[in-house]
């Protein structure tokens, strides 16, 4: 079972990224971090879905707005096997850390 960084990405822009899945047989706790490394502000959104293609109802973030060099952080997950970070952005200038352990 994995502890600390658990995925890692800088998203393509317009793109479903999926960042991190639970692995099979396993419960994962975690929190993610995005970083706007861009001198523009940046639009994201966050889902935790069964696929890569988030459904309406999976999204816990959409249009959150991070200003130039600025993070924004989601703590407290929990998520069963098999489910998905998946993160979007309307530019390329962000990075994602997930990190937390898996039982």
């Amino acid at each position: 079972m994995a502890t600390g960084i658990l995925g890692q990405s800088a998203p393509a822009a317009v793109t479903n990224t999926t960042v991190y899945t639970v692995p099979a047989a396993t419960t994962a706790t975690f929190n993610i971090n995005i970083c706007n490394t861009g001198s523009s502000p940046v639009n994201v959104r966050v889902a935790l879905a069964a696929t890569g293609t988030p459904t309406s109802s999976e999204w816990v973030e959409y249009g959150a707005n991070i200003l130039a060099g600025q993070v924004l952080e989601r703590t407290g997950f929990v998520a069963e096997a098999t489910k998905r970070v998946v993160v979007y952005s309307d530019i390329a200038t962000i990075a994602v850390s997930v990190y937390g352990y898996e039982a």
